[in-house]
């Protein structure tokens, strides 16, 4: 199912950025799905291509914080207002280790 999913490796607390393309003359909006417990949304912002026509088309950037240790999975589906399915979508493996400086034990 996750066959393509992309894979990255962060430390609990780390900020980090995804980045895709959206034309939003077609309608199109990245709509993402993750465990609210263990993966928070900082900011979600959209920066437009610049050009002398009509088209609304640039890349959306969603920027997260992982809260705990462990594999979550990130998922996005790029949705259509009129369709009932995905039009397309990527999936983003994330391992987090915790950041923590390792103790001496004696």
């Amino acid at each position: 199912m996750d066959r393509d999913a992309k894979h990255l490796s962060v430390l609990v607390g780390q900020l980090f950025a995804l980045h895709l393309w959206e034309d939003r003359t077609r309608g199109e909006l990245w709509v993402p799905t993750y465990d609210v417990d263990a993966v928070a949304l900082i900011s979600d912002d959209f920066l437009r291509t610049a050009s002398n026509n009509a088209v609304d088309t640039g890349t959306r950037t969603f920027e997260f914080r992982i809260l705990a240790p462990g594999e979550h999975r990130l998922l996005f589906e790029k949705r259509m207002g009129w369709k009932f399915t995905a039009e397309d979508r990527r999936v983003y493996l994330v391992s987090v280790r915790d950041g923590a400086a390792p103790t001496a034990s004696r």
